[in-house]
């Protein structure tokens, strides 16, 4: 069986929510809902933070996962994401396979991990990909250039031969954007093409709010109704919450 490695990214130094990765939700910090699904997942053979914050470091030893502290250098808000992966490839070598987990995904389950690993050795593909399909069409955006709209994609027609941005969401091709689920990839991929998703690419298809990514206030007070809702289900956390959280 491949070694594999689940790598959940959380830098301090988010902007719009200050500390956003150990923010409580429901009772504990946000990137403990991540550590708790990859552990209950069975996949991974070591579930590591890849941090720059000592205070990070010991809220996840807490939850159960693993710490690498990566520069500072690599740990800023235009630090491209293989930057902290060729890190702990590097650091954590022997691996052959490795998960990206982000702690903005609270509601991603131990069994979506296991679907994604199942879809990825099936698949003969460099990475996998987690991906919705988008609830607002690119046919109907606009860029502004000097107070005139311009369509972004002016050659996009629905069904009926109408341009897209005057066709009903149905007649127009269907369209996924990613999401913060997860992304799976071979370690030769990284270190053939320096990329975390190489040239072939698996799409692994969300389902309702396996996707949900919380980056705003308003994402937070969502997710906190869903759950007291019941339309939606955390990971089962299974240690106290954190004091320092």
């Amino acid at each position: 069986m491949p070694r594999v490695l689940g790598l959940i990214p959380a830098r301090s130094g988010s902007k719009r929510i200050p500390n956003k990765n150990i923010r409580p939700l429901c009772g504990h910090p946000l990137l403990s809902y991540s550590i708790a699904s990859a552990l209950a997942s069975g996949v991974f053979e070591k579930v590591v933070i890849s941090t720059d914050s000592a205070g990070y470091g010991s809220i996840a030893q807490h939850y159960g996962a693993d710490i690498l502290y990566r520069p500072p250098e690599m740990s800023s808000d235009t630090s491209p994401d293989i930057e902290f992966v060729e890190h702990a490839l590097k650091v954590l070598a022997g691996f052959d396979a490795f998960a990206i987990l982000r702690p903005t995904s609270p509601f991603r389950q131990a069994a979506t991990i296991r679907r994604a690993w199942r879809q990825f050795l099936d698949g003969n593909v460099h990475s996998l990909r987690a991906v919705e399909k988008c609830h607002e069409h690119p046919a109907k955006m606009w860029t502004v250039r000097e107070g005139y709209l311009h369509p972004l994609l002016p050659l996009v027609t629905g069904i009926t031969g109408a341009p897209g941005h005057s066709s009903q969401y149905p007649t127009l091709p269907a369209i996924y954007v990613q999401n913060a689920s997860l992304e799976i990839a071979w370690v030769p991929t990284v270190e053939r093409y320096r990329s975390i998703a190489g040239e072939v690419v698996g799409a692994f298809l969300t389902i309702n709010d396996e996707g949900f990514d919380l980056n705003t206030e308003y994402d937070f007070r969502i997710a906190e109704l869903m759950v007291a809702r019941g339309e939606a289900m955390l990971p089962e956390i299974k240690v106290p919450v954190f004091a320092g959280a």
